[in-house]
């Protein structure tokens, strides 16, 4: 359990950083500009389009007036969960391969000033390549989380029990996605082959699971999970280099 909140709160030591290398928000700035602007489209435009469904659904008046205005808060809110969760995965989707280059950047930053020992040598590629190269690597992220949502989502289709099901196994496997995602940068600078990189996550297992729950917290919630993309790149890439079995991979 104590591993699990270490790996919760972890972010929280990396604050600091900012004010220690503050090039890291130089190099902040741009996704999160981008990632607003999609992140809000997309929020503005879904919202939209849904509650304008329900109230559609609500033109005819109801004989019982309390009853009637429940049913609607009740959809209300399931509308705007519906929401968080339609934008959730698409900042996830689109977000990452976005940010990928500017994260990359940030990662490297972290590396180059707190693990200049497990620094690799510079490469002769420009941006354009770098930047090619990591939202390859995103997209492999991507398609791994695809096909594990889609059987996810399937499950609701059981009947009684599927629900839960589904947002169980959903939820726990969110806290590993992102424990993977952000943990992921380091990893693909060196071309880690994949199953290596589920290593490195299932490496002291609680503490993945305890950052990626915090993760996938923050990453659900509007605007903070813009504002706060960079930081959990910064606490990734750190949480690498601090797990003892990357120290065999590297």
């Amino acid at each position: 359990m104590n591993n699990f909140i270490y790996g919760f709160f972890y972010p929280l030591r990396c604050i600091k950083l900012f004010f220690r290398f503050p090039k890291l928000i130089v190099y902040s700035i741009v996704p999160m500009v981008l990632n607003l602007v999609i992140y809000g489209a997309i929020f503005f435009y879904t919202y939209d389009y849904i509650t304008g469904k329900s109230s559609d659904l609500f033109m005819i008046q109801s004989q019982n007036g309390l009853f009637f205005e429940f049913i609607k808060f009740f959809f209300k809110v399931f509308s705007f969960i519906l929401v968080l969760l339609i934008c959730y995965l698409a900042f996830i989707i689109f977000g990452g391969i976005i940010s990928a280059p500017f994260n990359d950047l940030i990662s490297k930053l972290i590396e180059e000033k707190l693990y200049p020992g497990q620094m690799l040598p510079a490469p002769e590629t420009g941006f354009i390549k770098e930047a090619a190269d990591s939202i390859k690597e995103e997209l492999k992220k991507i398609f791994f989380y695809l096909s594990f949502l889609i059987p996810v989502l399937l499950l609701n289709l059981i009947p009684m029990i599927g629900n839960t099901l589904s947002l169980i196994s959903g939820t726990l496997f969110s806290f590993y996605y992102n424990a993977l995602d952000y943990m992921d940068y380091p990893m693909s600078r060196r071309n880690i082959k994949f199953g290596q990189k589920l290593k490195a996550v299932n490496s002291e297992k609680t503490v993945s699971a305890g950052f990626g729950a915090v993760a996938f917290i923050l990453t659900f919630l509007p605007v903070i999970n813009v504002i706060l993309n960079p930081l959990l790149v910064v606490s990734g890439t750190s949480l690498f280099f601090t797990k003892e079995f990357n120290r065999q991979i590297l």
